[in-house]
């Protein structure tokens, strides 16, 4: 069974009650259609990732993506990049970017449980990085997993804007009682577009892979 957010605002907000003890991690995977037809689409593949702004509890805040963290990426887990870092904190890991040759399916983030109560809000985002904003021919699904709980999944693939950013999902962490997961499926130009949307306040520079 999975819970399958269908619009923006805050009535459609989502709380799922947090046990103390979570022993297990918080996965957040975009998963999306990178063969066939269309890698051949307007002569360009279509090249998703999946990235979050995070703010901690101490007020620290930073965000994670194939793009951002290009020039610092570590293979491993304790490794402080802008990759994440799983073992301290943010307790947030990107599992690394996805260009349709892994033999995971997407892109994946994870929250080491340990961390969750250190954590105060993570939005959740996808862009194309490659490739025209065609969003429904992408097929793509976002799907948040908090262990204990049903999936909840926010599809893309029934999207139709021509810009190339998307805001997809907001969770906040409520101390000790509960994960609150708020579907938003704002658009935006870019990364800078969708920060002075959320107030987040970073600068930017043109990244690469």
């Amino acid at each position: 069974m999975a819970i399958i957010l269908e619009k923006g605002g805050d009535s459609h907000r989502i709380n799922l009650e947090k046990n103390k003890t979570i022993d297990q991690e918080i996965v957040i995977n975009l998963d999306w259609s990178k063969g066939g037809f269309l890698k051949q689409l307007f002569g360009s593949p279509i090249d998703l990732d999946l990235g979050c702004f995070y703010e901690l509890c101490d007020g620290s805040k930073m965000l994670i993506d194939g793009v951002q963290f290009s020039h610092g990426r570590g293979g491993s887990r304790n490794q402080r990049t802008r990759q994440g870092c799983y073992v301290d904190k943010p307790y947030i890991w990107h599992k690394g970017d996805d260009r349709g040759n892994s033999s995971e399916s997407g892109e994946t983030i994870i929250v080491n449980p340990k961390g969750v109560n250190e954590i105060k809000r993570i939005i959740v985002y996808t862009f194309i990085y490659e490739g025209v904003a065609k969003w429904a021919d992408t097929n793509a699904v976002v799907k948040i997993k908090v262990p204990g709980h049903e999936d909840v999944i926010v599809q893309m693939g029934q999207q139709n804007d021509n810009r190339k950013f998307c805001a997809i999902a907001q969770l906040d962490f409520n101390g000790d009682s509960s994960i609150t997961v708020k579907k938003l499926v704002t658009f935006h130009y870019d990364h800078s577009n969708c920060d002075k949307c959320y107030n987040w306040g970073f600068t930017y520079t043109k990244g690469s892979k």
